[in-house]
């Protein structure tokens, strides 16, 4: 299967547990990988045989900067939910990363990461 990468995109917002994260809001990022076929969109150039990268971006910032989560988790099923239900691809794979995760210690970040299939979304609706 084909896919399109989409990685460290980068957003300010206000997720997390604990009330600091929910007033202060931290950094947030995200990869996703679109899995699709990609062979009608290469062989012709057209762009309405692919998914767009800049609506799914905006997509993903809309989800981000649009509605609060006390978890990561949370915040990358929603996302996976929506790039499912919103474009034509066969599964997403999303990492929410966390940089300036509260906890005491020296880390790169803190992640949760998903795999979605469309038919795991047909199956559970």
């Amino acid at each position: 299967m084909d896919k399109i990468i989409m990685k460290g995109m980068r957003f300010y917002a206000y997720h997390g547990a604990l009330p600091q994260e929910q007033q202060l809001g931290q950094q947030f990022e995200v990869d996703l990988e679109l899995f699709l076929d990609l062979k009608a969109a290469g062989k012709t150039d057209d762009l309405n045989k692919t998914v767009s990268y800049a609506d799914v971006y905006r997509l993903v910032q809309e989800i981000i900067t649009g509605q609060k989560f006390k978890l990561i988790e949370s915040l990358a099923e929603t996302i996976a939910a929506r790039v499912i239900a919103d474009f034509n691809v066969e599964q997403v794979n999303v990492q929410v990363r966390k940089p300036q995760a509260p906890v005491p210690g020296i880390f790169a970040y803190m992640a949760v990461e998903i795999t979605r299939t469309r038919q795991q979304e047909k199956e559970n609706s």
